[in-house]
């Protein structure tokens, strides 16, 4: 991966903006490390979260996740042509299943089953038609 130089971002002007966006960085960075252990909480749309806020409240905690050894690899497909990896997607695929056959088992009730299945669908789906890089 090519070294890392940071889009054309402006920073919001306000402190506050920007003392508030960092928060919504920090809380979006939490939730996703939180998702990698709880199924079914996204991990990966946290991030993007995390990385759209930093780049507009804090130039470091940006080029920190841009060059981070998970994060870094996905932001800069996703940031360069919306691709995801062909790993990204078996995991996706996965992690899904494996979600969702918990559920099959453990959830009573039918229709929150079959709610989150009519989710999970269309977003793997969406994902493998994802080009990948």
């Amino acid at each position: 991966m090519p070294a890392y130089t940071a889009p054309p971002t402006r920073l919001a002007r306000s402190p506050l903006t920007r003392a508030l966006l960092m928060l919504l960085a920090g809380a979006s960075l939490c939730m996703a490390f939180i998702g990698i252990l709880v199924p079914g909480l996204p991990s990966t749309e946290f991030v993007l979260l995390a990385t759209w806020a930093a780049a507009r409240s804090s130039p470091r905690l940006h080029a920190w996740l841009h060059t981070h050894r998970w994060f870094g690899p996905a932001l800069h497909n996703w940031h360069n042509g919306r691709r995801i990896s062909r790993r990204a997607k078996y995991w996706a695929a996965i992690s899904m299943t494996l979600c969702a056959a918990l559920m099959i088992r453990t959830v009573p009730h039918t229709w929150l089953v079959a709610a989150a299945l009519a989710g999970m669908i269309p977003a793997l789906v969406w994902i493998w038609r994802r080009p990948e890089p």
